[in-house]
Parts: structure tokens; C-alpha cells; sequence
């Protein structure tokens, strides 16, 4: 490392330390920042939460945005900018504040005054409906009523011009029986499980509109005004509540989307905000403003659900701890969790993990494995599914609507054709249920996503062909003309891409804040020609997702030596812009075609290390046998733990 660069890193701590701006200023006009705070106490460690912050630090904070050329703007403010009006000026922020808590009378407000800050509060209007001297039950803690504010207190301060009150809903603000096991999960985006079902659509569109017209309604009545702006509980919503939201006057809505600037791409009925958690200083609050934010590094383990499923629910439930526990310990970021039934291993969903309209559910289990997952073991969850590797069950009348292949001998997977649009609607729809039963942060399209160089000759395919892509209506004629045969593989690449991200955007309505991946088979990624074999791309993946999942197993492969054909393909990826930071290599942790017999530890550990010193920041394994300690913690650990090897 040159002097000068020490210097410069030296140079930036100091300034981080002092409390000075990080960021570059962003450019005025639309853009701003939100910052979400809770309860105030001149000692949190009084009623030890993760969100209340100190008098003294919330002091500190309002002061460095000052020292520091922020501005801190109200909703009008914004509004007018969005309009073409007056410009926000450079570093706006705009100061939220959930749930009403006594503080914001006697630590905030006051601090508002002084400084000439406006700030938004979210009321949640059952809390406020308890009568005095009774309890507020709070997810697992009962507050007094006395710890909120009063009606009178909240005219007062509306009166001063400084505070708009949002409406935090009227009772969404805890959680709700969402699968059979009894999670619950927040009430503002599930469909409410009892023992006769699952709560059908539109009850579900009434349960929430009643809830936010009543508190709109209640705070109407009390504060003569109706709020404009709701603050979603936990920062969870969907597209079907922010339409109803729309629907009960609200058209501004706050979330706690992943932090970062609101631009004029980013519409007023998300608004992204800034959670303040464990008391921050003043430095770690302009670290979290900085909009130059490095990511962080991805660790996956790849497991099978079928792997937990269990007929006998106390031993399902004991798998369940065991891949808990084994996943925490490991230290890593994100797992890719299986949504689909495979028991006999052939990769084709014969059942969901999750009720759906067409396939048979071998269990309601996906829900709960998953909310568990992030909840208990602190990881982000991907759903792991087929593209199109469905068995639909006998009698379906779709179930013959399946690819075609004019090499029947060796046909790949059995999947359904996406050519055909009944096909591709029963497609369609088991996603969209996966996305509303369930809460996961984003989806792994499985390696069946491919296409041979003798498919798709399905006869719904023929057609699509011939009148859609000018081609003829016959593979055989299209494979004599290297021309023809070119332009087919492209758009046969294209078009499974484009499904795949149809069918991202149908998960996003319940999933706002999904992010994609898809597994890309290293041949590819090795010689770009095979994309004929596979209808596959790495530039198109790149692209297209927020990470490729590339298959960097050298058995699958029939590498001689696996350590420099990893090597060869860490290098294919890096020589494209952005490959290695966008790519997550998934490794083999099992050498199917040795029985299934295990890699050996030692060099899954070699092949870690390879990754990391070759700058490749993303991988993880598969499958995770967490019976067996297969591969081995004690050795991967230290190489795949993000705790014991960070990100530099």
C-alpha cells in the first residue's frame, strides 16, 4: 500500500470520527433521505430496547445534521418538489418517529422547537384508544398507557406546525397465526392461518382496508385532520396494501426498506427510511447516511427442505432446531432454501413445500422454515424453485403441455413448456402462491431453466417460432442454417430470461424488496459457445439478476483436477464487468457420481481459500447435510464463516 493511499484511508477515519460529512453531497432538487427513530430516554438502559436512543445522542444527532449541511425538510416540502415546484435543497432529510411514545412530548419536541425541525409521528390508533391506568400490549412487552401520548398532548403539538401525524395502522402493529406451526408474522401482509385455512384474498383486502379507514377515521375524529401518509408496521407491506392504502386517502407511505437516498425512481408510496438501532453516535449516524456503502459479501448454504420434512411433526421439529443451530454457528449471510418436493432427487417438483392451486402440498412447511430461519438464525432466504420442472398431478389438464425435444433419448429434465400460455399461467400462479405464504427476501431460479440444442419442439413452441420469431416451424430446419441456429439460441435465451423476470415481478407484489438469482451451469460460463446446449448466458445473467448462481462443481463437470478448473472459471467470470461481484459460486459438497459420497473437507477448505484469494466474494455450497456435520463445520468454518473471515 502506497503512503498516499494510508494517507487518504487515514484521512477518511479522521473525518469519520470528528462527525464531518462522508458522502458526497447528492445533488438538490428531489432527492432525501428519512431517518426513523422510536422512544427517547435519557437512559435506554431503563427499558432496554434496540430501538430507543439516549436524550444526549439524539441531541448529538440533530446538532451534527446542522454542523454538517444537512436540512431537514417536511412532507410539503416534498411533495412540492415531486410537483415541479421549489427544489429540496442539497442533503434534505426528513425526520419520522414511530409509535407515539410519551418521550416525543417531553425529549423531541422540545429538541424540534429548538432546532426548527419538523418531524412526522406515527400513531397507532388502538394503543391510543387504551384507557388510562390500563396495559398496551406491544408484541411480547405490555406498556402502560401512560408511555404514550394523550389526544391533548397530541393537539397541542400539532397546533405548533412542526409535526404531521401518520397513521402506524389502527391494530396491524403486531403479528398474526400465518402457518400451521403458529408463527405469526406482521398482520399488515399475512393471510391469517386458522384451523379452517388460510383467511381467502379478499377477506384479506377487508381485514386490511377496514384497519386503515378506522384509524384514519379515529384520528380525524380526535386531531380534526385525516392523515396523508401511513407508516407500514414493521416496515412490512405488498402492492395489495399500498393500494388500499391509496384507497383509505393515504398515497405516501413510509417503509424500512434497505437505507439508502430516495430518488425520483423511487415512488412516494415506498419511501425508504433509516432504522436508528442500539443508541448510534453521531459518527455511526453519518456512516449510515453515507450513500457510498460498500455490499456486503454473501455466504449460501444450499439445503434441501426435504431434508427437514419429517411425517411425525416432534421429529420434524427436531430437524428443524439442527439446521438452526448448524446455520447460526456457521456464521453466514443467506441460505437457499427448497420450496419444492423431491424425494427421489430427479430435480422435478412432484409436490410444494407451500398450499398452492395445482400441485399436492407434501407440507406446510416452507413458511415456517424460512421465517425461522431469518428470524432465529439472522440469514436472508431465497426460494429455491424450478422454472419449469413441474409434475402436475394426474387428471390436471395441463399436465401434457411439456417440453419437446427432437432427441427423445436424451431429453433433460421433464418440465412444462413456457410456450404454451396455459402452461405458462399454471407457472404463474404457483409463484404468485409461494409469494403470498410466505416471507423471504428473494428467489433462486433452479438450473432447469435450460433449453437443449434439439428444444423446444413442442408444438405450442413450433408455433411460437414461426410467428413470433420468424422462423421456421421445424427444429431440424432450423438447426441446418448456422444462421437460423444462431438467432434460435438467442432468443430461446432471452425468452426463459424474460420469464424468469415475469415471474420476479409477480413474487415482488408480496415481496416488494425481493432480489433474483438463477444457476448458471459453468460450461457457459467457460465456453460461451455452449450456450447453444443450454439457452444459457452469462453477460444475459449478469444483466438480468442481482446474483448468478454459477455450478462451480468440478465432478459434475468431470474436471481432472478440480482445483484449476475452478481457477479457469473464476477467471472466465472476472474477465466480464462486474462478474465477480455479481456471481455467487455454489460449490459441490457431494460427488454424485461417486454414490453420493462426500467431498473431502480438505478440499472444499482449498477450493474456499482459492475463491478468496482470487477476489471472489460470493460462493457458498451444496447440498448441507445437517444430520451428518457433512461437510464438516470444524473445517469450513474458518473459511466460510463470515465472523471468522470478514469481507476486507
Amino acid at each position: 500500500m502506497s503512503s498516499l493511499t494510508l494517507l487518504l484511508r487515514v484521512w477518511g477515519l479522521l473525518l469519520l470520527l470528528i462527525g464531518l460529512p462522508l458522502q458526497t453531497a447528492h445533488a438538490a432538487g428531489v432527492e432525501f433521505q428519512v431517518i426513523c427513530y422510536h422512544d427517547v430516554r435519557d437512559d435506554p438502559r431503563d427499558e432496554p430496547d434496540r430501538y430507543t436512543v439516549s436524550t444526549s445522542q439524539l441531541v448529538q444527532h440533530f446538532s451534527w445534521l446542522k454542523e454538517s449541511g444537512y436540512n431537514v425538510v417536511g412532507i410539503d416540502d416534498i411533495l412540492a418538489a415531486r410537483r415541479g415546484g421549489k427544489p429540496l435543497p442539497p442533503k434534505a432529510v426528513l425526520l419520522t418517529f414511530d409509535d407515539a411514545y410519551k418521550s416525543f412530548r417531553t425529549k423531541v419536541f422540545p429538541l424540534l422547537k429548538a432546532f426548527g425541525y419538523p418531524g412526522v409521528l406515527a400513531l397507532v390508533g388502538k394503543w391510543l384508544e387504551v384507557p388510562s391506568g390500563e396495559r398496551v400490549p406491544y408484541d411480547s412487552h405490555a406498556y402502560s398507557r401512560e408511555d404514550f401520548l394523550s389526544w391533548e398532548e397530541l393537539r397541542e403539538m400539532m397546533a405548533s406546525g412542526l409535526v404531521e401525524v401518520a397513521s402506524h395502522s389502527y391494530d396491524l402493529h403486531k403479528g398474526i397465526p400465518a402457518n400451521p406451526q403458529g408463527n405469526t408474522l406482521p398482520a399488515a401482509i399475512t393471510r391469517q392461518y386458522s384451523p379452517s385455512g388460510y383467511e381467502p384474498e379478499e377477506a384479506y383486502r377487508a381485514r386490511i382496508l377496514d384497519d386503515l379507514t378506522r384509524n384514519s377515521d379515529l384520528l380525524e375524529k380526535q386531531l380534526g385532520k385525516r392523515p396523508r401518509i401511513m407508516v407500514w408496521p414493521y416496515g412490512r407491506y405488498n402492492e395489495t396494501a399500498l393500494e388500499l392504502a391509496r384507497q383509505a386517502g393515504m398515497p405516501l407511505t413510509l417503509t424500512l426498506d434497505d437505507d439508502g437516498i430516495n430518488t425520483d425512481k423511487v415512488g412516494l408510496d415506498r419511501i425508504k427510511r433509516i432504522l436508528v438501532s442500539y443508541n448510534p453516535t453521531a459518527a455511526e449516524l453519518a456512516a449510515d447516511l453515507s450513500s457510498s456503502k460498500r455490499s456486503s459479501p454473501v455466504r449460501v448454504m444450499h439445503v434441501d427442505l426435504d431434508y427437514v420434512h419429517d411425517p411425525d411433526p416432534v421429529q420434524q421439529e427436531v430437524n428443524l432446531s439442527r439446521l438452526l443451530d448448524r446455520v447460526k454457528e456457521m456464521g453466514i449471510s443467506t441460505v437457499y432454501l427448497q420450496a419444492y418436493a423431491d424425494p427421489d432427487g430427479n430435480g422435478v417438483a412432484d409436490a410444494l413445500y407451500f398450499p398452492n392451486r395445482h400441485l399436492p402440498m407434501r407440507a406446510d412447511l416452507f413458511s415456517r422454515v424460512a421465517w425461522q430461519l431469518q428470524s432465529r438464525a439472522g440469514v436472508k432466504v431465497f426460494a429455491w424453485m424450478p422454472l419449469l420442472a413441474f409434475e402436475l398431478p394426474s387428471g390436471h389438464p395441463d399436465r401434457g403441455r411439456t417440453v419437446g425435444t427432437m432427441q427423445p433419448g436424451k431429453a433433460g429434465y421433464h418440465r412444462l413448456t413456457p410456450f404454451d400460455p396455459r402452461a405458462r399461467q399454471v407457472i404463474t400462479e404457483i409463484y404468485e402462491d409461494l409469494a403470498r405464504h410466505a416471507i423471504f427476501q428473494g428467489i433462486l431460479f433452479h438450473d432447469d431453466a435450460t433449453f437443449s440444442d434439439y428444444e423446444d419442439a413442442s408444438p405450442a413452441a413450433l408455433r411460437h417460432y414461426a410467428e413470433q420469431w420468424q422462423l421456421p416451424a421445424d427444429v431440424s430446419a432450423i438447426r441446418a442454417d448456422p444462421e437460423l441456429m444462431r438467432r434460435w439460441t438467442q432468443l430461446k435465451t432471452r425468452y426463459l430470461t424474460a420469464f424468469t423476470l415475469e415471474l420476479s415481478r409477480r413474487v415482488a407484489r408480496d415481496q416488494p424488496q425481493l432480489k433474483t438469482g438463477r444457476n448458471l451451469y459453468a460450461k457457459v460460463a467457460l465456453e460461451p459457445d455452449s450456450e447453444a446446449w443450454f439457452a444459457q448466458s452469462l453477460p444475459d445473467f449478469l444483466s438480468s439478476y442481482d446474483f448468478t448462481a454459477i455450478m462451480a462443481m468440478p465432478f459434475m463437470e468431470e474436471a481432472p483436477e478440480p482445483l484449476p478448473w475452478l481457477g479457469r472459471l473464476i477467471q472466465s467470470v472476472a474477465a466480464h464487468p462486474g462478474g465477480l461481484e455479481k456471481s455467487v459460486f455454489e460449490l459441490q459438497s457431494v460427488d454424485w457420481r461417486q454414490g453420493n459420497r462426500p467431498v473431502p473437507a480438505d478440499l472444499l477448505a482449498k477450493q474456499m481459500r482459492l475463491l478468496q484469494t482470487s477476489r471472489a466474494i460470493n460462493f457458498g455450497y451444496y447440498p448441507d447435510n445437517f444430520f451428518d456435520d457433512q461437510p464438516p463445520m470444524s473445517v469450513i468454518r474458518p473459511l466460510f464463516s463470515l465472523q471468522s473471515f470478514p469481507y476486507r
